[in-house]
């Protein structure tokens, strides 16, 4: 199966399936020097894992990380780092009446017009747990980062109507509570309606908020390159995401010129600022030294209780009644798994525009 690696310099190969014994991540061209536990990984891994409340799949997973490679006394070694995240709560039977019925808003049909054969159990590759290991990339890309100044931070802007109010933005509010969103009432209101939703049988979506602080001007290509389009793609590959944003996004689509173009200043310093970010942080798919802001879409999720019209293998319609332990929204969990594609997409990017002057190059090599 080819796509299954991401990053030109800094490579993240996510491996292993839903229900198989392990999954997990090589990420190669990480620098050394690092500090770097298992235990900074694993942080960011907890806030993906299921089990946790109400608002997540009662599946409970320890997902505890194993670094197999690349890291001696503490620090990278510049060496292929390999990530282990072991399987313990599968419960396989969930699925057995799936073996050869398509589920409505699943890769099941596509993986068997493709594949010819497909795992049914949670969906094999295609299931929300191969994020446990971009999550584990993704903290490597993190600390690579806070060495270089630039933090990422993501969270919950809205679950079905219910949106938070970014006027009380708390950090603290978004890694503890269950929705992952950043203002208290807020959630509490996201969680009385996925309790109705639940009781009905049903689901919801939701849009992710990431906003990268710290990141200078001038990272990212022209082109095909472009570090918008990049991000974009990072976005779009986590499952269930269907319309990503940069900055404004789609309402500057319904603005005049002069009301989105940011204008330049010359700061105290000496430095090129804007009045304004409407762009979100990116001009040319260059980074223009402002907040980078990334808005991400998902759909609700497609695993409900309720009867679904759907055929299977043999060509013949059935009704279904998906079973198992589901979420009722994905959103919280893939909070932390769009922050982690966006770390490793900037990093990547910076990696990559090491070269772009002479002047970086004799630094590095004549002086």
């Amino acid at each position: 199966m080819s796509g299954s690696s991401y990053g030109k310099l800094y490579t993240v190969t996510t491996w292993g399936e839903s229900h198989g014994p392990a999954l997990g991540a090589v990420v190669d061209g990480c620098p050394a020097g690092i500090p770097l536990t298992e235990e900074d990984i694993q942080v960011w891994l907890d806030r993906r894992k299921p089990g946790r409340n109400a608002a997540m799949t009662s599946r409970s997973e320890a997902d505890r990380v194993e670094i197999l490679s690349g890291v001696f006394e503490g620090r990278t070694t510049g060496t292929p780092i390999s990530l282990l995240i072991r399987n313990t709560s599968q419960r396989s039977g969930d699925y057995g009446n799936l073996a050869d019925t398509y589920r409505p808003g699943h890769a099941d049909y596509t993986f068997d017009a493709k594949y010819g054969i497909r795992d049914y159990r949670g969906g094999g590759r295609a299931s929300g747990r191969e994020t446990a290991g971009r999550v584990a990339a993704g903290a490597i890309a993190a600390r690579v980062l806070q060495e270089l100044g630039i933090s990422v931070e993501c969270c919950t802007r809205s679950i079905g109507e219910v949106e938070a109010d970014f006027s009380a933005y708390d950090r603290s509010v978004a890694l503890t509570c269950e929705t992952a969103m950043p203002d208290p009432d807020a959630n509490r209101r996201a969680l009385e309606l996925l309790e109705q939703t639940k009781a009905s049988g049903d689901s919801l979506g939701g849009v992710m908020e990431c906003v990268i602080r710290g990141v200078p001007a001038g990272v990212g290509d022209p082109v095909f390159e472009k570090l918008d389009a990049n991000l974009a793609k990072a976005a779009m590959s986590i499952g269930a995401v269907k319309a990503v944003e940069i900055g404004d996004g789609c309402a500057v689509s319904r603005k005049c010129g002069s009301e989105v173009n940011d204008p330049f200043l010359s700061a105290d310093d000496g430095s090129v600022k804007k009045t304004s970010n409407h762009a979100g942080g990116i001009l040319g798919g260059i980074s223009d030294g402002a907040d980078i802001v990334v808005r991400a879409y998902v759909k609700p999720t497609p695993s409900i209780s309720k009867p679904q019209q759907t055929v299977n293998s043999r060509g013949e319609e059935v009704t279904l009644e998906v079973k198992g332990r589901h979420d009722p929204v994905i959103v919280p969990r893939a909070v932390v798994v769009l922050e982690a594609m966006c770390a490793i997409t900037v990093l990547d990017a910076m990696l990559c525009g090491m070269g772009a002057r002479i002047g970086d190059l004799k630094d590095r090599y004549l002086n």
